[in-house]
């Protein structure tokens, strides 16, 4: 394993939490065998604003690398995750699990915090065998991070790799993230769409480019 690689981790716990003990055992082992290269362990109840800081609403909590994860967790699935989060597929991983198990929520705050998310959901959205309802869940965040300027310099990103698919679903998927970009660099690109053969990507890309011209130029 590359140990420029190994990621770090933070684990919150709480004087009587049953869970916790199991979970901190379970870190502490991956600290030893190497799978993390540094493990910083929080008492909430001692540093209760530790919990606030991070958006922790229960514990154990837990940070892999990129990954949040809350409850409990068998080694086994620690384990998996800090290989993750050595691995360039992990962040697609990780949103696709949790978009998929309904976890809208902690997918847009993971990708709030953290920009590097961004390929990720677009791979989702390119991979045609991303399940619909992940599918919905990957526009969900693209919808709700928009409107902050989260995507405003990604319009080229988009194009690049959404806008020239084979695949008309696709592209009509770019037309709407482009439209949420606030970008004007994202003017041409819908205009070309515009034009597209197919009828849903036409109007898509009408809608997106109106949209865009009205709410964020005007």
């Amino acid at each position: 394993m590359n140990q420029d690689n190994v990621p770090d981790a933070e684990l919150l716990i709480a004087s009587g939490c049953a869970h916790c003990p199991s979970v901190l055992a379970a870190m502490s082992a991956l600290l030893k065998q190497g799978k993390i290269g540094r493990l910083d362990v929080i008492n909430i109840a001692a540093k209760p604003d530790a919990a606030a800081a991070r958006g922790a609403r229960s514990v154990p909590w837990i940070k892999i690398g990129p990954f949040e994860l809350v409850g409990t967790h068998t080694p086994g699935e620690l384990a998996h995750w800090a290989d993750r989060a050595t691995q360039p597929d992990g962040r697609q991983h990780y949103l696709r699990e949790l978009l998929a198990q309904g976890e809208l929520e902690r997918a847009i705050a993971a990708c709030r915090h953290d920009f590097d998310f961004l390929p990720a959901l677009l791979g989702l959205a390119v991979d045609l065998d991303t399940p619909f309802a992940v599918r919905i869940g990957v526009s969900a965040v693209f919808e709700e991070l928009g409107p902050e300027g989260w995507l405003r310099d990604s319009a080229e990103t988009i194009a690049a790799q959404l806008v020239n698919s084979p695949e008309p679903q696709i592209r009509a998927d770019g037309a709407h993230f482009l439209g949420l970009t606030g970008s004007h660099a994202a003017i041409a690109h819908l205009q070309t769409l515009s034009g597209d053969a197919d009828a849903q990507v036409r109007e898509t890309a009408h809608e997106a480019l109106q949209q865009l011209t009205t709410e964020t130029f005007e």
